[in-house]
């Protein structure tokens, strides 16, 4: 360290009398002491005041130049050597030395910009105010076709300056991808595949700009996907491996690289390390399996890539897939799974996968992850379940092998992703299914679990479909006893808070689900319409302009249905009803201002009973009359018409010029006229 301080001194005399031998001199020192001993030597330097001295060693014609932008390099290895790179400015002659025809100078330089850009903000602004990126990348494209290995090494510093200046900074990367960069990039692997570490170095840069969506588009226009398909394939080390799928990952995000990786035949090669690894037991294979997996699934997220895979259900891949479901390994078992979640993504693909007998294979899979199984693999199931119960010709089926008997077994789960897939499949599986709707909606257990889960306030998706299964339960059975168990089970109040979701979707569900509770089981109802504060709510969505057409006409019909109670019809005078109702007369959709008609006239009426009631006068000949009351709550649009065969109607029997308040007898009225 001596001898350094000793040339250091000798440095700045002769630097000051531009005594070039004596220079030289000085130079080789500090690169033998920084060779010995970076860190201390750096600091050394930078005390003695001669790192300020370097920018004006870094002329051009000098000899001296390739060894002072060589220190630069080794001393920027050091972080807290960087700012002061950048302090002294040593950036702008840095920069314009990249304008040299001497290729060790541009290789000296290359290093010494990549090394003060390294994790350093003050150098890559220095870099980019200076124009370098630009300068360095308009070298790469005009070297990408030589092949000598001079030129390789400085390609690969290059490039590795241009990681250096843009790593985790999306606006430089994005400087780098309005540059071009990247199908000059695709050229270099493709030429230099030979040289690898400069394909490993694209590796890296790749890993970097793919992170960024606006590269995506960029990327599909090469052939990427064909040369890492082909890069791949190469490989043995499985460092080399592990560095393409860190690439292949973000990119197969993109629909167009899926198809491209796709037919460029990376399946294959991710199949093939699946076999390779299945049975491994060191961490190394363990990693590799799930990394080639995972990347199996997110290939089949796009419609086209997967539909290639499917190949009408008789693709290799597909069979290849569908083997991995009843394997031992977890983490085949997800993969499986996952991917027929994916392959149900048309109806098309989820009758033929039914029809195949699929769903026992899932049905089987769950079964041996009930007690204390494994969470993510119950997860994939059961969306590979909701998938395939979308289409009604398989709603039937699923029902009949048995898949809600099987999904109720986890009603027990305490995990949110498990339960959330849960409640969507009991919901698919149920929709247009009367019978099933009943038989789940009486399901005390399942109904205390869903009100519980509506409160589940930490896990709106959770809440959310808890809410949409209750409502649908009601909606699709039209059953008194599903009614009669939601409302036991303190099931009203949350449909009317449902009724106030952001999502029109649910709020309408909800008043439908009202709706039907309000024209089946209203004296059961009625106590908890009234502390959900119903009417607030009714009163409030149709008071409000942003309210869709749907949720006023159902608001509206949901009015007419409660005004049978004596507590509801006080609720209801109480509040400006008529003023809101008798806007929506002129609103512009005919069936709302329809619908607010009839409604204004109902709320003016009296309540006469427990229901809404209508009425026919039927006049006999011997002079009597018969007035038939019938419960005729119309539905919501959707959900059909009465069946008078299934409800009681009242009769009451007058004599000319007497009145009566009960009806003395009940009958069956199928035709009513008068």
């Amino acid at each position: 360290m001596d001898n350094l301080c000793e040339a250091l001194k000798k440095l700045k005399l002769a630097s000051a009398d531009s005594s070039s031998d004596s220079v030289e001199g000085g130079l080789d020192c500090m690169l033998k002491a920084l060779a010995h001993n970076n860190a201390e030597a750096s600091e050394k330097i930078q005390e003695m005041g001669v790192l300020a001295l370097l920018p004006t060693l870094l002329a051009p014609q000098s000899s001296c130049t390739p060894k002072v932008a060589n220190i630069i390099a080794e001393v920027a290895k050091n972080e807290f050597m960087r700012s002061p790179c950048v302090e002294v400015g040593l950036i702008p002659p840095l920069v314009q030395l990249l304008n040299s025809k001497d290729q060790e100078i541009l290789l000296q330089t290359g290093r010494a910009l990549g090394n003060i850009c390294y994790d350093s903000h003050e150098g890559r602004r220095a870099v980019d105010e200076a124009g370098g990126a630009q300068i360095v990348a308009e070298h790469i494209k005009s070297m990408s076709q030589n092949t000598q290995p001079a030129n390789g090494k400085l390609l690969t510093v290059f490039c590795g300056m241009l990681m250096n200046y843009s790593n985790d900074n999306d606006s430089l990367q994005a400087q780098l991808i309005n540059m071009g960069v990247i199908p000059t990039l695709v050229k270099l692997l493709g030429i230099h595949s030979q040289n690898t570490p400069l394909t490993e170095m694209c590796l890296i840069a790749f890993g970097n700009l793919a992170e960024l969506e606006s590269s995506k588009e960029q990327f599909a226009s090469t052939n990427i996907a064909e040369e890492l398909v082909k890069l791949f394939r190469k490989q043995v080390e499985r460092e080399k491996k592990e560095m393409i799928f860190e690439v292949l990952a973000p990119l197969a995000e993109n629909d167009v690289i899926k198809l491209q990786l796709v037919e460029a035949g990376l399946v294959e090669c991710l199949l093939d390390v699946v076999a390779q690894t299945v049975d491994g037991e060191r961490e190394e294979d363990i990693s590799e399996l799930k990394t080639a997996s995972d990347l199996m699934v997110l290939l089949l997220l796009g419609d086209e890539s997967m539909q290639k895979l499917f190949e009408g259900g008789k693709g290799s891949v597909f069979q290849r897939v569908l083997s991995w479901v009843p394997s031992h390994n977890h983490q085949l078992q997800l993969a499986g799974a996952l991917a027929i979640a994916n392959f149900a993504r048309n109806d098309g693909n989820c009758i033929h996968m039914v029809d195949t007998g699929i769903v026992q294979k899932l049905l089987d899979l769950l079964d041996r992850h009930v007690e204390e199984g494994n969470v993510t693999v119950q997860h994939a199931a059961l969306s590979a379940l909701r998938n395939l119960a979308i289409p009604v010709v398989n709603k039937s089926k699923m029902l009949s092998a048995g898949v809600s008997d099987v999904v109720l077994k986890f009603l027990k789960s305490e995990m949110p992703p498990v339960q959330f897939k849960l409640l969507g499949t009991l919901r698919m599986l149920i929709d247009t299914q009367a019978d099933a709707a009943d038989q789940l909606g009486t399901n005390q257990k399942l109904v205390e679990r869903l009100v519980e889960w509506c409160e589940a306030k930490d896990h709106a998706g959770v809440m959310g479909e808890s809410n949409r299964l209750l409502s649908a339960l009601i909606r699709h059975s039209k059953s008194k006893d599903v009614v009669r168990t939601v409302i036991q089970g303190s099931g009203v109040k949350h449909l009317v808070t449902m009724a106030t979701s952001e999502h029109m979707i649910m709020q309408n569900e909800a008043l439908v689900a009202l709706g039907l509770i309000a024209a089946l089981n209203l004296g059961m109802a009625e106590k908890d319409f009234v502390s959900a504060s119903l009417v607030q709510v009714l009163h409030k969505l149709l008071s409000d302009e942003r309210s869709a057409p749907e949720i006023k006409y159902n608001s509206m019909i949901l009015i007419c249905a409660v005004m049978g109670s004596e507590p509801l019809h006080k609720e209801v005078q109480g509040l400006t009803f008529l003023d809101v109702v008798s806007k929506l007369r002129s609103h512009e959709n005919k069936t709302v201002a329809h619908q607010a008609s009839l409604t204004e006239q109902r709320v003016r009426d009296k309540p006469r009973c427990e229901a809404l009631w209508r009425a026919r006068r039927i006049v006999y000949r011997d002079g009597r009359e018969v007035t038939v009351f019938y419960q005729s709550s119309p539905l919501p649009p959707g959900y059909g018409r009465w069946q008078a065969s299934r409800h009681t109607l009242g009769a009451r029997v007058t004599a000319p010029g007497r009145s009566s308040h009960k009806p003395p007898f009940v009958c069956t009225v199928k035709h009513v006229t008068g």
